[in-house]
């Protein structure tokens, strides 16, 4: 009998005050053409407002799209209420006007990958993919 590989799900959020979500909205849709279930947050989302889609949505990876620039405030709280509910098993990913100084800090707290500007949508799918068949 063959198995039966279970859809990926990722929730693409939007947190913090930034409006832009145009490359969020382009990811979602590249993730779902993929074959992957995605469940998109909206704008404006707090981070225990994301933490308790992921966690509802039985998620096996989050992406976190900022443009703000408040991501060095953003996903150490993220990373820290996951970690207060137990979620070890979740893929992290950063999206996003992120100074590349800043990305070795992020990896260190726990996020699994950071895409700026102009990263290939495939390369996006295909590391989700093989983060979350790691876990």
């Amino acid at each position: 009998m063959p198995t039966v590989q279970k859809k990926i799900r990722v929730v693409v959020a939007k947190p913090g005050l930034d409006g832009h979500d145009r490359g969020a909205k382009i990811i979602a849709r590249a993730l779902r053409d993929a074959g992957m279930e995605v469940i998109y947050t909206g704008l404006h989302q707090t981070p225990e407002q994301i933490v308790a889609t992921v966690i509802q949505e039985d998620a096996d990876a989050v992406g976190l799209s900022i443009l703000s620039g408040a991501h060095m405030t953003l996903v150490p709280r993220i990373v820290e209420l996951l970690s207060d509910q137990g979620i070890e098993d979740v893929v992290v990913t950063v999206g996003g006007t992120i100074p590349s100084d800043d990305i070795p800090e992020l990896k260190a707290l726990g996020v699994a990958e950071v895409f700026t500007p102009g990263a290939p949508t495939q390369a996006i799918i295909d590391f989700i993919r093989g983060a979350v068949h790691r876990q």
